[in-house]
């Protein structure tokens, strides 16, 4: 099969292997003459990155990069970024990286020329509205992970410094104009990050899944993106370099995202404040909830997750199917419990509030309560 291909679903999308040397062409194509590559400190020295800054050099756009990026962005990432744009004179950004260069430079382009505080701009009815359209410039997104599929999202979460509550801030706008999808440049992720991202990748599938809104749309490309999991990731991690295997987890993150407009649910709704109070990885977070989520929204979701390990090839239903979860996760190598990863039991009513704030929680099928959702994260830890 050959795994190259320009899709224009949801954002114009050059997929396949070495199309990062089409950086020139994208910046073109988005209008954008004077980008700023914005990616996460640890990428910053890696040759993917050089590599892109000479591409960059090659078509005349400069090698203009700011790095200084947490695991989870937050306003004082932005605020840095957004002073390095401003005072370079920049006129888009390169979003490359894992889901934290990704969500930071999509915020950058976003606030670049906004006058208003980045949380006025929240995922609360319709408080987008309040942004200066005109003032977002144009994004190039280029995913160097298989995981978050934040290259196709029209949001991006950053973690209030203060709070330590994770804020999803929306605009159509932030939707990427072109996106650059190059599975080569996921060849250098460790194997628990390829893990951590990859069952992103199938949280995100899942909880779309699940949901109990009417998306008919999201929900096949959701049961496609678990099946693809199913049968790229442990190949994934197990040779880093099997590049069908890395392409296949590349769509899959992106199918992921863009089926998620359907919603998502518990797991999100946990992992978010998790990831805020303890730093932890998302990804990862994720996959340790799964099992105990799916038990918990087995009385609303069985006949769906039946139908699902059918299509996916499990035996056993949904028990089947929480078996092949557990499984997946032992064989990546995936915590156990949440107080492996550190957290422990002291601030689960903290921990429980700012979960029950989540807008993930819209999404979920059980309706979450203080008494389950504080039982579920005791569970979970």
């Amino acid at each position: 099969m050959n795994l190259t291909a320009n899709w224009s679903y949801p954002t114009a999308i050059r997929f396949g292997n070495g199309r990062i040397a089409e950086i020139g062409e994208a910046c073109a194509q988005a209008g954008i003459s004077k980008p700023l590559l914005v990616t996460d400190r640890g990428l910053r020295d890696l040759p993917i990155t050089a590599t892109t800054l000479d591409l960059m050099d090659a078509a005349g756009l400069g090698r203009a990069i700011f790095a200084d990026v947490d695991p989870n962005p937050n306003e004082i990432n932005l605020e840095a970024g957004l002073k390095v744009f401003r005072d370079g004179g920049h006129d888009g950004v390169i979003a490359f990286g894992g889901g934290s260069g990704l969500d930071l430079g999509k915020m950058v382009a976003f606030m670049a020329g906004q006058t208003r505080p980045v949380w006025d701009f929240e995922d609360v009815g319709d408080w987008w509205t309040r942004a200066d359209a005109d003032a977002i410039v144009p994004i190039i997104a280029v995913p160097t992970t298989a995981g978050t599929g934040s290259e196709v999202g029209r949001a991006s979460v950053i973690t209030n410094s203060k709070t330590h509550v994770k804020k999803i801030i929306f605009h159509p706008k932030v939707l990427p104009t072109v996106v650059i999808c190059d599975p080569e440049l996921t060849v250098g992720m460790p194997p628990a990050i390829t893990a951590g991202t990859g069952m992103d990748a199938f949280a995100h599938c899942l909880e779309a899944y699940s949901s109990p809104h009417f998306h008919p749309m999201s929900q096949g490309m959701a049961l496609e993106g678990m099946r693809l999991v199913k049968e790229y990731l442990p190949r994934a991690y197990a040779d880093g370099t099997d590049m069908e295997a890395r392409a296949q987890m590349m769509a899959a993150a992106c199918m992921g995202a863009t089926a998620f407009q359907k919603g998502l649910g518990a797991v999100h709704a946990l992992s978010h404040p998790i990831g805020a109070v303890y730093n932890t990885h998302h990804g990862t977070t994720n996959a340790v909830c799964i099992p105990a989520v799916l038990v918990f929204n087995r009385p609303e979701i069985e006949d769906r997750i039946n139908a699902a390990a059918a299509y996916m090839g499990i035996k056993g239903g949904f028990d089947g199917f929480l078996t092949f979860v557990e499984s997946l996760n032992a064989e990546l190598g995936i915590p156990g419990r949440l107080g492996d990863m550190g957290v422990d039991t002291d601030r689960v009513d903290e921990l429980t509030a700012m979960a029950l704030e989540d807008p993930s929680v819209g999404g979920n099928p059980v309706k979450m309560t203080t008494e389950n959702t504080r039982a579920l994260f005791l569970e979970c830890i």
